[in-house]
């Protein structure tokens, strides 16, 4: 645990009791303050009063009198679509608003550090797509090496559930942008800007909130080192923003659409190959072709982020690729589950968009495609680029009819169901074809979350194969 530090003795509001809350609610207690819980579900209030957690309802009128500040969980809107009633109260009253990855960066450090010969380092990414197996990489790779590392925020363990880490230590945050946009502490060393895609538009009032939430982690941070996709425009903006001269190292540019050229440090991948290029020379290269667990191109953007993240750290382009050939991939993400009888099977459940959508079925061919579920703002005409890939969609959801009405020009079949889909598709696959899950759209329609839905996926095909 990461002890909250800066309020001993003082009455600290949390808000929401869920994983973040409760781990906030404890790293508060263990740095000396009061937590003063509140939740709107009975169930939440119930585990937190058994934890000897202090419940009190904080929306009620004189509820920040003795409040000194407010935690909330990553969930919970603080200006848009429409504040939260708690949040409103507290921010009238002037009590200070904050989340656990605010409190985590305030509370890091340590007098102990001094004893370290080299201080612990924080890689924190953030981005519409592939923040989670860019993440896991980067973590996957230093333990290759044997480097003490922690992975952490919106992947593994909660940020203040970390162990302090050790000497040269390593902590890797998967921060969204709901995190970032709320955190009044944001310092990382080495900070990762996947790439950007329309996605909790609500949330942020658009695309323009969207980016400046993200962008906070740099604007905020100061970075030693940034890395930064620069395949959309906002990239190529915040990496101009970071830089202050064209060979300006300390920001290292990332692209899957063109090969990058200049002064600068740069990482780009182009027909499977990864590399790197330092003041105008090539400084390492790898062939990502044949490492199953990073397909397609949207899996070698995310290999091009961690192989800088890495090489910030010192680590060799060889010891990089070896991290890399042993990674099996993350669950629900462009995860190959089955091969058999020439048919591969692929559990993308995590696309639940139409960018991250549009990257699975242009990392595969001959593709029978189920998708569909609660469709997002903006439609599917974004997924055109990847139609000619697609045999036949297998469509499920409660709106599965008009879903497919907008899949012009590839044949589908209205599924409804994913055991249904998954026995269509089976039975049409030949060999060589890829039964791919890429929803593009929420499971909520029909699941509590993605991982249900792709669990179901996985269950369906393993039943029948």
């Amino acid at each position: 645990m990461i002890p909250v530090t800066g309020f001993q003795g003082a009455r600290v509001g949390v808000l929401g009791l869920g994983r973040s809350g409760l781990s906030a609610a404890r790293a508060l207690r263990a740095g000396g303050a009061v937590p003063v819980c509140w939740d709107d579900n009975e169930l939440a209030r119930d585990v937190a009063e058994a934890d000897g957690f202090e419940i009190k309802d904080l929306s009620r009128q004189g509820a920040f009198d003795d409040i000194a500040s407010l935690i909330v969980s990553p969930g919970i809107p603080h200006l848009y679509p429409t504040p939260n009633k708690v949040v409103a109260a507290a921010m009238a009253v002037g009590v200070p608003v904050d989340n656990d990855i605010g409190l985590f960066f305030r509370s890091f450090g340590s007098d102990g550090w001094q004893m370290h010969d080299i201080p612990p380092r924080v890689i924190a990414v953030t981005g519409s797509n592939g923040k989670s197996t860019t993440s896991a990489l980067i973590h996957h790779v230093l333990e290759h090496v044997g480097r003490d590392v922690q992975l952490a925020g919106n992947i593994g363990r909660g940020v203040l559930d970390i162990d302090p880490p050790g000497d040269g230590g390593v902590v890797v945050l998967e921060l969204s942008s709901y995190q970032t946009e709320l955190a009044r502490a944001l310092t990382p060393d080495i900070a990762v800007f996947t790439n950007l895609s329309p996605d909790h538009l609500d949330r942020h009032a658009g695309l323009g909130g969207y980016f400046a939430a993200k962008r906070r982690l740099f604007a905020e941070g100061g970075p030693d080192r940034a890395i930064i996709g620069v395949d959309e425009d906002e990239g190529v903006f915040l990496a101009g923003q970071l830089s202050e001269a064209p060979g300006d190292d300390r920001v290292i540019r990332v692209s899957v659409e063109s090969k990058l050229s200049g002064p600068g440090w740069s990482v780009f991948a182009r027909k499977g190959f990864l590399s790197e290029y330092r003041k105008g020379r090539q400084a390492g290269s790898i062939d990502l072709r044949a490492i199953k667990g990073l397909p397609g191109a949207h899996n070698h953007q995310n290999a091009c982020s961690a192989y800088a993240a890495c090489r910030t750290l010192g680590l060799a382009p060889k010891v990089i690729e070896a991290g890399f050939a042993s990674f099996g991939g993350l669950p629900h993400r462009s995860q190959i589950i089955a091969e058999a009888g020439g048919v591969t099977y692929v559990n993308d459940s995590k696309a639940t968009n139409v960018d991250s959508a549009l990257k699975a079925l242009q990392a595969f061919e001959n593709i029978r495609w189920i998708c569909g579920g609660l469709e997002k703002d903006g439609g599917v005409d974004g997924l055109t680029p990847g139609l000619p890939n697609v045999a036949k969609a297998y469509v499920i959801g409660r709106e599965a009819a008009q879903f497919a009405m907008q899949l012009e020009g590839i044949e589908c079949q209205v599924c409804t169901t994913m055991a249904s889909a998954v026995e269509a598709a089976m039975a049409e696959a030949k060999p060589g074809d890829t039964v791919l899950l890429a929803p593009a759209a929420a499971s909520f329609d029909q699941y509590d979350s993605f991982e249900r839905r792709g669990e179901d996926f996985m269950d369906q095909v393993r039943a029948r194969i």
